[in-house]
């Protein structure tokens, strides 16, 4: 009960502040995406899911290649920004959930983006399971931890506990987070 608890309250934090978001976390946003495409090659096949989306700052970055793009949060006013920012992209289609209880088929996405998402969350490393689960075998996770939360060390332990396996590992000081690409 304090788990959901908490994330309701993230919920309504993030509903009454999404007008905000973009103008606030906009610069720090497009860096971590930056960071984690030049280690992931996207292709036309692929099936990506965008866990935590919010306004879908990153579907610009990537709707040219994959056949087709889910991005979740559980903001619905969050996914409405969202959508009325991928209204152009026919290959965006949006859920809104919780990333702790993900409404797909096990191993069905091909790439798996995890960006701004485990402060917010009671237990990232339950988070990370679940997350895996709908990731095919040797689908790419890339997934970030916010440095005024975690250190390297904490945040790799994080992703070895999680049965991940780190490929590239980001920790540039002019960004507020650790970008991780893993299998």
């Amino acid at each position: 009960m304090k788990a959901w608890i908490q994330k309701r309250r993230m919920m309504q934090r993030y509903d009454l502040t999404v007008g905000l978001y973009d103008r606030l976390y906009s610069e720090e946003q497009e860096a971590k995406f930056k960071a984690a495409l030049s280690e992931v090659q996207l292709n036309c096949s692929d099936f990506v899911l965008d866990a935590g989306c919010g306004t879908g700052l990153l579907f610009e970055h990537i709707t040219d290649k994959p056949d087709a793009i889910v991005g979740l949060d559980i903001s619905k006013k969050a996914l409405l920004l969202g959508k009325d920012r991928a209204g152009k992209f026919g290959n965006v289609h949006f859920v809104q959930a919780d990333v702790d209880y993900l409404p797909f088929k096990d191993r069905c996405f091909s790439v798996v983006f995890v960006f701004t998402v485990f402060q917010n969350l009671p237990s990232p490393q339950e988070t990370l399971k679940e997350i895996k689960k709908t990731a095919k075998t040797d689908s790419l996770i890339v997934v970030t931890g916010l440095k005024k939360v975690f250190s390297a060390t904490s945040f790799q332990e994080l992703l070895q506990k999680s049965d991940l396996r780190i490929v590239a590992f980001n920790d540039t000081p002019t960004l507020k987070c650790f970008v991780a690409v893993c299998f």
